[in-house]
């Protein structure tokens, strides 16, 4: 009895912070990418849409957000979630002109 109400309230715990989380779009025309900073909050997703007729790889080797999203063409778009606070350099392997931050406050 008591490890299934710790499982249930473990669940809706699991699900109200699931359920807060957002969705950001960051799109590439251009060569660039469509805001320099992005602030959004631990647990929120970033989705790179590629608007350009070329591939983008995008990647952060900040710690602690650290991705590689790999290459991608025109009309894809790749997601990444941060999970941890903090400022995180964002780039395009293929195109270093391209830098961004995104900045993860807590909730």
């Amino acid at each position: 009895m008591r490890k299934s109400l710790l499982a249930a309230a473990l669940s809706v715990a699991i699900s109200t912070v699931l359920a807060q989380s957002t969705e950001h779009v960051v799109s590439q025309k251009g060569k660039a990418f469509s805001t320099k900073v992005l602030t959004v909050k631990v647990g929120d997703t970033v989705s790179f849409r590629n608007d350009d007729p070329f591939f983008h790889n995008i990647f952060s080797l900040s710690s602690g957000n650290d991705f590689d999203l790999g290459s991608y063409p025109q009309g894809q778009s790749r997601k990444t979630t941060f999970n941890k606070e903090g400022t995180f350099d964002v780039e395009c392997a293929i195109h270093p002109e391209m830098k961004m931050v995104v900045k993860v406050e807590k909730k």
